[in-house]
């Protein structure tokens, strides 16, 4: 099909004030993850357990999020967004209540698995809506609007959950949570129009869908785009697991203090993600992606590494993780808008891929960090440095090969 007649076939944009719900819901993730770090240490208190027994109830909510959007995001390529996006959030609600209420260590570790399955579906088919209904350049800039409007909820999530714990206790910021996902499951059933008509489906059945995986696997373009994404998440999940130990245990922050620097890093992917909006149309995603990787990131993943060998001081410590987070601005939004984009015809199962990968590895760098005890950094920088080098091979070595596919092709 010519690209006239893609454009001139595909449906009309989508508003802004749909594109803002849509970006709730993707920070539904962030949300559920950022907002009770802040209590990992009377959480570990209070239910008789291990830091590494709480950083698992993590590990589980980000395998959760992986394995619900590869069931989900194939699924919706054949049955459409609009009612896995239903299930999926009421799920996510019902999961949130369950954790507030939760009797031990194991029960929680179930629960937020059950929290991330149902979460997955605001993740994986808010990129596929987008995608249904955008193409080039203005993917990616919707993509990166997605993460300059979802940027807010980590800024303000540890914030929140450091009040919360403090007033309510940690059960305190699961009932916000389930609130919050009841609320946008209301939103969904006022707002969100379901993107993919009926003609548009792929039909077919379970062999449809392993062929569709095949097919999207065998895109070498799809892959570099794919793993510089997800293996930049885990080194930013490598970060996100170890800041409360680092921060406060180490560095000696208080819970509020330890929440307002986790939140003046948010800030910074949160502007950095904006700058990238208004600069794709002129430089180009690949572009503008290559910076991020091949230069900022990796830089300060090297000097974050370094520095873990010393005695961590302070405000070294604190301006590398605030260069690392902030570089991922230049990351997140063009490397999935890009992937996406080169499976067009698979939204749904080129997003699930994306996703599921994305919260593997985040989920297992999570209980990495933490193998030295509560009181060393070096796994955390050693995780870091190795998930950055990851995503600079594999956006070098995949997009050049495929690259030099196309042009023998």
């Amino acid at each position: 099909m010519s690209h006239a007649a893609s454009t001139s076939s595909a449906p009309p944009a989508l508003p802004a004030g749909l594109i803002g719900l849509l970006a709730l819901l993707t920070a539904i993730a962030p949300l559920a993850t950022d907002m009770y770090l802040p209590a990992f240490p009377a959480m570990s208190s209070d239910l008789q357990t291990t830091a590494s027994t709480v950083q698992l109830t993590l590990t589980t909510f980000l395998l959760g999020l992986a394995i619900g959007q590869l069931v989900i995001g194939p699924l919706s390529d054949q049955w459409g967004r609009r009612g896995l996006l239903l299930a999926g959030t009421a799920l996510c609600a019902l999961a949130g209540v369950a954790c507030a209420l939760t009797p031990s260590a194991d029960f929680l570790i179930v629960a937020r698995f059950l929290q991330g399955f149902g979460g997955a579906a605001g993740v994986v088919l808010s990129r596929a809506v987008l995608t249904d209904r955008s193409s080039g350049p203005t993917t990616a800039k919707l993509f990166s609007l997605l993460m300059l409007i979802g940027g807010v909820a980590p800024v303000i999530a540890p914030l929140v959950g450091g009040v919360l714990s403090a007033g309510l206790g940690w059960r305190g910021v699961f009932w916000v949570l389930g609130a919050l996902s009841g609320l946008m499951l209301l939103g969904i059933v006022a707002a969100v129009p379901e993107t993919l008509p009926p003609q548009r489906r792929r039909a077919g059945g379970l062999r449809t869908l392993a062929d569709d995986t095949r097919s999207v696997l065998r895109n070498r373009a799809y892959l570099g785009y794919t793993l510089s994404f997800a293996f930049s998440m885990a080194a930013m999940f490598a970060y996100i697991a170890a800041s409360p130990f680092v921060l406060q245990n180490m560095l000696g922050l208080s819970e509020l203090a330890y929440s307002a620097a986790f939140a003046v890093n948010a800030l910074g992917l949160m502007i950095v993600s904006g700058l990238n909006a208004a600069l794709v149309t002129r430089h180009g995603a690949p572009r503008l992606l290559a910076v991020g990787v091949r230069v900022l990131m990796v830089l300060a993943a090297l000097l974050l590494a370094d520095i873990t060998l010393l005695r961590l001081p302070l405000w070294p410590t604190l301006l590398l993780f605030f260069a690392l987070v902030s570089s991922l601005g230049l990351i997140f939004g063009n490397a999935a808008s890009l992937a996406t984009s080169e499976v067009r015809q698979m939204a749904g199962t080129g997003s699930a891929i994306l996703g599921a990968l994305q919260f593997s590895l985040a989920a297992a760098v999570s209980p990495l960090v933490g193998l030295a005890g509560e009181h060393s950094a070096l796994p955390m920088g050693v995780t870091v440095l190795v998930a950055a080098s990851l995503a600079l091979l594999f956006h070098t070595a995949l997009l050049r090969a495929g690259q030099a596919r196309a042009i023998n092709a």
